[in-house]
């Protein structure tokens, strides 16, 4: 039997994120077989999945057997280091990045180590957390936080739509007219995500033109949800996929643009912005274009 303390950067933190945090190579299924038996206790009684922790309680955790998941993979120095050369903004609250094309948010099936594992092996940081995520093949403002209550004024933010978000994305085809919103709710279906009103969740981007090319418009888009693939779904239903997408474009387009030079998903989170509150000052990160997407854009023939 093992009794962990609660501390200062858990404080408000869910009995089940706080078990998987405690419990690596424990399935989920298994943690919240723990919490509903009653095995897991907290200050002596018993806690349900999400019951939030309080600085200084006491939380017994029954012995476990680890799952055997392998020697523990270390980033390697050159990741670490071109990430340390991305960070766009630190303060005592937050430590944002301009993250790279091609590295995970976070590790996962496959995945050995992304961003998060990356910024903690570092040895810098007491409390770092993803406050929220962007795709692997997409690059931009990637926010972490430093503190438990700068995570939850960023969560709060995102689940609110009071953060104003931006990506530049290309958009394969001639965009015909001005901006554009698309309200759609969306789903996950096995690994693809498609647009469901009746079952999805409610989602709502902006788009607007901002350069036009012979077979191709770069748009802004604002995003007033969070859903995953968001951006790249309803690029698809208005019939203009983002270029490069191997998963919701079309391979023989892809491969056109491939031949010009674009060698990944041109779709780059450039702007970021939380308003004040509370004790928080208002915060707004930028993103410059990455020198990869800049080239293509010569590349590519005049519109009009």
């Amino acid at each position: 039997m093992r009794k962990v303390t609660v501390t200062a950067g858990e404080d408000g933190q869910r009995i089940d994120n706080f078990l998987l945090k405690q419990l690596p190579g424990v399935p989920k299924s298994h943690v919240y077989r723990l919490l509903r038996s009653g095995q897991v206790r907290v200050d002596g009684g018993r806690a349900k999945p999400e019951r939030k922790l309080v600085k200084g309680e006491e939380v017994r955790i029954p012995p476990v057997r680890m799952v055997e998941k392998g020697e523990t993979v270390r980033p390697p120095d050159a990741v670490l280091n071109r990430l340390r050369e991305a960070v766009i903004h630190e303060d005592e609250h937050y430590l944002a990045l301009n993250k790279p094309a091609g590295l995970s948010a976070h590790g996962g099936t496959g995945v050995l180590y992304g961003v998060i594992e990356t910024v903690r092996a570092w040895n810098k940081y007491e409390f770092i957390e993803l406050a929220h995520r962007l795709d692997r093949d997409t690059s931009g403002v990637l926010l972490l936080a430093k503190t438990r209550p700068a995570l939850l004024r960023a969560q709060r933010a995102f689940k609110n739509s009071t953060a104003d978000k931006r990506y530049f994305a290309l958009l394969d085809g001639k965009w015909k007219g001005e901006d554009r919103d698309v309200d759609a709710a969306l789903v996950r279906n096995n690994l693809r995500v498609e647009i469901d009103e009746e079952e999805g969740k409610p989602s709502m981007s902006r788009f607007s033109p901002k350069a036009r090319y012979r077979d191709a418009t770069l748009m802004e888009v604002q995003i007033f949800s969070g859903r995953t693939h968001q951006i790249r779904v309803h690029s698809l239903a208005l019939g203009h996929p983002v270029c490069g997408d191997a998963k919701y474009g079309e391979r023989e387009v892809n491969k056109q643009y491939k031949d010009k030079g674009l060698k990944r998903m041109f779709l780059h989170s450039h702007f970021l912005k939380l308003a004040a509150d509370e004790e928080f000052p208002k915060l707004i990160l930028n993103a410059p274009m990455t020198d990869e997407l800049r080239d293509f854009l010569t590349k590519l023939g005049p519109g009009r």
